[in-house]
């Protein structure tokens, strides 16, 4: 299994960036697909989830309405639309296979909003 985030950066707040994970090594299309955040000594935080076929988005309450996930399953990528971005989205944020709760197992894409 092999998960490559991109897309991240430094933006201040309100604007927006589109976080890209390129899949490969499994079958793409089986799975789940959830990102995830961990900002500087904080926790792993859920922040979406897309059912296999794409036709279920799931956010926690807080980030539904300015976050949306979206996957490609013909190119094994999922992405994440982040809009109106602030200072607390600043993190690293993960791509994850299967269930929500699935610790990251690759690098990461760092999200910095500061003004």
């Amino acid at each position: 299994v092999q998960l490559v985030e991109s897309g991240g950066g430094s933006v201040q707040p309100g604007e927006s960036l589109r976080l890209s994970c390129a899949a490969s090594g499994f079958t793409f299309s089986a799975y789940s697909m959830n990102w995830v955040r961990q900002a500087p000594g904080e926790g792993l935080e859920w922040v979406a989830t897309i059912s296999r076929a794409g036709e279920n988005t799931y956010y926690p309450e807080s980030l539904e309405g300015r976050f949306t996930i979206s996957r490609d399953n013909a190119r094994s990528t999922v992405t994440l639309q982040m809009n109106d971005l602030k200072s607390e989205d600043t993190a690293r944020y993960y791509c994850t296979d299967g269930p929500a709760e699935t610790r990251p197992r690759s690098r990461g894409t760092q999200v910095t909003v500061s003004s």
